[in-house]
């Protein structure tokens, strides 16, 4: 297999499960779902980024012990079922609830059984393949879901929302859920036919919890020791916070402020199609140059990212503040006693469109109040709505960060699955396969504590100054102390990959 150029069978089955997993992230956790929930839930951005917070600790907590028992014979594909299961019923649970709170925990559950079906899918790298091809395999995994993610069933929920029920925007999300659901689950067929565990640890033994929990402190032990994996998991454990976070918060925060939510969707669109074919040049690219030089070209690509992402929300907030406050000014002189803030929330959201000299006119008189007291409020608001549409400068502000956020997704889809392929296949080189899903667990226990800590940051970065832009910034910090982890280990990265060359695994 080692020499061979085409990929096997099994290959092609564990490829696919990228393939097929690839739509929950791109409709449910990037896209789609982010910008429906942020416009029904209050704060949407912020509940968001703690429920995405939620789920990913408990994954995270779960993982080193779920990792050690898959390791024996046979665990492995029966723990992967249960996530998949779990993943499945909750996301069509989404499709059910119309209370934002329970599409909140419909959502926490859901993530829990994606995050932990992929946990297992990626130790199965080992089982799968060889040393010599895990760069292949793994690019071209990341690769075929985003094709996958991008392609039919994401164009569809685009047409459903943009043509087929654009005064509908609830109905075409919950076809969109439920589109997702069936891809994802047909597309695994393959993974669950053809994908089989090969390396392990033998039948469960008798007093297998404690011989569990013995094994993870001796992994650990055995991370700490290996240097080389050692700095490696801290570099991941931060910069994948940051890259987790920019694919999770990105829709929600330009909902926040105000970006066109068809144009944000397709940019995030080409941001897939960008992605599949660099996933796999990043892999070529690493076998001349090295996979530790291409993580950190990676990392330095999201402190650009990061930079734009800010000026994006920076340069249009202030622009922003003060027009909601003089909305809001005016609206409290003449707001009437019943559901006055709810109404001035609705309002308030339709003053970052284009339309909104048509559209909060229409809201007030569709809010249940006497004519006289919606023709009060219409005529007190009509003011700060003409002045700001005459200023132009909010309009202005707002079409520069639309052209921005289509720049941050190019340059997010030049880096994203590269940086995850590269991560992915890198670490499995440098652990036993028949221990596989307990160093894994491992690898995803970074992955997903670091999770709980980027969207928490943003989260509360936002609370503390009330600017996403600031939350945005404060992501750079992930990807500074990832960058000098990496650059700490280069020395150890160098010895542990002339190991793998001198004693090759195949």
């Amino acid at each position: 297999m080692a020499n061979q150029k085409k990929f096997s069978r099994t290959e092609w089955s564990w490829i696919l499960y990228d393939w097929a997993n690839s739509v929950y992230a791109t409709i449910i956790m990037a896209a789609i779902f982010p910008t429906y929930f942020a416009a029904v839930a209050p704060e949407g951005d912020v509940w968001w980024a703690w429920g995405t917070s939620i789920a990913t600790f408990a994954v995270a907590v779960l993982a080193p012990i779920l990792g050690a028992i898959a390791d024996y014979h046979g665990m492995k594909k029966k723990l992967f079922s249960v996530f998949l299961l779990i993943g499945l019923v909750f996301t069509t649970s989404m499709a059910i609830a119309d209370n934002w709170r329970l599409i909140l925990v419909g959502y926490i559950l859901s993530y829990i059984g994606f995050s932990g079906s992929c946990l297992f899918y990626d130790s199965f790298l080992t089982d799968v393949t060889t040393q010599s091809r895990m760069d292949r395999v793994s690019a071209m995994g990341y690769s075929m879901g985003y094709i996958g993610g991008s392609t039919i069933p994401f164009l569809i929920s685009i047409a459903l929302i943009s043509f087929v029920w654009p005064d509908n925007q609830p109905l075409a999300v919950k076809v969109s859920v439920v589109l997702t659901t069936l891809w994802w689950a047909v597309f695994t067929i393959p993974f669950l036919k053809n994908v089989s565990q090969t390396h392990d640890l033998g039948k469960i033994p008798k007093h297998f919890l404690k011989d569990t929990f013995r094994n993870i402190v001796h992994t650990f032990l055995s991370i700490v020791k290996q240097k080389a994996l050692l700095f490696f998991v801290l570099a991941y454990f931060f910069y994948i916070d940051g890259v987790g976070t920019v694919i999770h918060m990105s829709t929600a925060y330009g909902t926040t402020l105000g970006l066109d939510t068809t144009g944000m969707i397709v940019a995030l669109m080409v941001t897939q199609v960008v992605a599949a074919p660099c996933s796999v040049l990043f892999a070529k690219i690493a076998d001349k140059i090295g996979s530790i030089k291409m993580l950190s070209i990676a990392v330095g690509v999201y402190f650009i990212i990061c930079t734009v992402g800010f000026y994006m929300g920076y340069s249009l907030e202030p622009s922003q503040i003060s027009s909601e406050a003089a909305f809001t000014a005016a609206y409290s002189e003449a707001a009437p006693s019943q559901d006055a803030d709810a109404l001035l929330q609705s309002c308030l959201a339709k003053l970052n469109s284009a339309e909104r000299e048509t559209e909060i006119p229409a809201l007030i008189d569709n809010a249940g109040l006497s004519s006289s007291e919606a023709d009060t409020l219409k005529q007190a608001v009509a003011p700060v709505l003409a002045s700001i549409t005459e200023q132009g400068e909010y309009d202005a502000a707002l079409r520069r960060s639309n052209v921005l956020f289509w720049a941050m997704a190019v340059l997010v889809g030049t880096c994203q699955g590269g940086i995850q392929a590269l991560s992915r296949s890198y670490f499995g080189k440098l652990v036993p396969p028949n221990k596989s899903n307990e160093y894994f667990g491992f690898f995803d226990i970074f992955g997903k504590f670091a999770a709980v800590m980027g969207p928490a940051l943003y989260a509360l970065v936002k609370g503390w100054t009330g600017r996403s832009s600031y939350g945005i910034l404060s992501l750079m910090l992930l990807f500074l102390v990832g960058a000098l982890m990496l650059f700490l280990g280069r020395k150890h990265f160098r010895i542990a990959e002339q190991q793998v060359l001198d004693n090759p695994a195949d």
